[in-house]
């Protein structure tokens, strides 16, 4: 596995963390940030043919 793709898939498991804890605070503008960043990840993974596992989110 290269860099850019251990990189990628990294950022895509921190921010379903991230929205994770963002859902169980209740912070409705929080989930939002993240959904939209975690959307960001999937597609750049998309483009670069970068398989991502199963989420938890």
């Amino acid at each position: 596995m290269d860099a850019f793709t251990a990189g990628l898939l990294q950022r895509i498991q921190n921010t379903e963390s991230d929205l994770s804890r963002a859902r169980e605070s209740g912070d409705d503008f929080l989930v939002d940030v993240e959904q939209s960043e975690l959307e960001d990840l999937r597609r750049i993974a998309a483009e670069h043919g970068v398989e991502i596992g199963a989420s938890t989110v």
